[in-house]
């Protein structure tokens, strides 16, 4: 072998015997998952101490972290560029729901690592609120010609909200979500009530804008990882572990301190 080939051949052996990576084929637990998420409480945020809390934030950590020895970097972008980054790989992951859009550049596992029910918000003095107290799907909100108020970037709504005919309104600040259903820009709103709690006690609006009680859809949350990421085997492994996560109740409790 010529010396001028052998030098390059043992640097590439050298550094293959170097690259951590587990008996799966991944990337060693010291490889960490770089997750994008946007500040929503209580979902996934920076407390005041600057620490990571939050809902989804706490589930990932006792799968990922504590149980599968991955770790994990949080970082904040608003949320249309979350997708951007994953898409483009400069981060590895969202917690999302699983579109046909978002599937052709993440893969996800089979469990949703949580599912919120949607109730429908709307002004205290609608002038429709007794026939929007009667609805009871989706469809009757098409029938009824009411328009709804989001934010950019929201495929679910998309798919399953705006793909029916009902009129949309989106913004890319969440705050003005709320600030536009009091203005009467809009009609309704449809949210978590956990996820709505917060904002509306910031921005004050408690008196103003009330949860009906009405819950007409599910909106399921899965972990995404970009496609280039080889994230098979991790997300395999993920949805095991949400499964041993429910089995011994530990899901459960991290749930009821949010809802």
């Amino acid at each position: 072998m010529r010396r001028w080939l052998f030098i390059p051949l043992v640097c590439v052996l050298l550094a293959a015997v170097a690259l951590p990576v587990d008996a799966a084929g991944l990337p060693s637990a010291g490889a960490a998952l770089r997750i994008a998420y946007p500040p929503f409480p209580p979902f996934h945020w920076q407390n005041e101490e600057g620490n990571m809390a939050g809902l989804f934030f706490e589930i990932l950590d006792e799968a990922l972290h504590k149980r599968m020895g991955r770790e994990v970097v949080w970082t904040a972008y608003p949320w249309v560029r979350c997708q951007e980054n994953i898409k483009k790989g400069s981060e590895d992951a969202i917690i999302t729901v699983p579109t046909a859009e978002r599937l052709a550049y993440a893969d996800t596992h089979r469990t949703p690592l949580y599912e919120k029910k949607l109730h429908l918000f709307t002004f205290v003095d609608h002038p429709r609120l007794g026939e929007i107290s009667a609805i009871t799907s989706l469809a009757d909100i098409k029938r009824l010609g009411l328009a709804t108020i989001t934010y950019n970037g929201n495929g679910w709504h998309r798919d399953h909200v705006e793909s029916l005919g009902i009129p949309t309104h989106a913004t890319p600040i969440l705050d003005n979500v709320w600030l536009m259903l009091r203005q009467g820009r809009g009609d309704l709103v449809l949210e978590w009530p956990a996820g709505a709690r917060p904002y509306l006690q910031r921005l004050g609006l408690e008196g103003e804008i009330f949860d009906t009680g009405i819950a007409p859809a599910r909106m399921p949350f899965f972990l995404l990882v970009r496609k280039t990421y080889a994230g098979e085997e991790l997300l395999r492994r993920f949805d095991e572990t949400l499964a041993a996560m429910a089995a011994d109740t530990t899901l459960a409790s991290i749930v009821r301190r949010y809802e």
